[in-house]
């Protein structure tokens, strides 16, 4: 490899290596900052839950647990019927607007996290191949040099 192709091998190299610890920094803050909102609305996840009932909501499962315990809820509450099945007058499409936006605010933490471990992950393999292409660049100006000297 050349001087002139070693150059922008090794320059995408420190670019794609800094966007990918970024990338798992940015991941990171974003997984602490909705594990730090959950948390302080001291949620216990309900004892009809699928799961992890008596917990306390704070990461994807329990988010995803609790929302599982509201659907439950809400349906014995209005005998599986939903906002959209109760008359306008009916009391029970309050209880059923509610239940629903419970369910989608406790979904759109666990997408959250979802986002965040993608960006997580795909930042470690632009690193990786950010730092594997400085390897590849560092690694032919070796062999250039061995082979100046055969």
């Amino acid at each position: 490899m050349s001087t002139t192709t070693k150059r922008p091998v090794r320059m995408f190299g420190i670019i794609g290596l800094v966007t990918g610890l970024f990338m798992i920094v940015a991941g990171g803050a974003t997984w602490g900052v909705v594990t730090s909102q959950l948390s302080s609305q001291n949620i216990t996840v309900t004892s009809n839950a699928p799961f992890l009932a008596g917990t306390t909501v704070n990461n994807p499962f329990s988010a995803f647990a609790q929302a599982a315990g509201i659907e439950a809820s809400t349906n014995e509450m209005t005998g599986g019927r939903s906002f959209a099945d109760l008359d306008r007058d009916d009391p029970l499409r309050e209880v059923a607007q509610q239940g629903a936006f419970l369910q989608a605010s406790l979904f759109t933490s666990v997408i959250a996290y979802g986002v965040a471990a993608l960006v997580i992950g795909t930042g470690a393999l632009v690193a990786g191949n950010g730092y594997a292409l400085t390897r590849i660049a560092a690694g032919t100006s070796v062999r250039e040099e061995e082979l100046a000297t055969v």
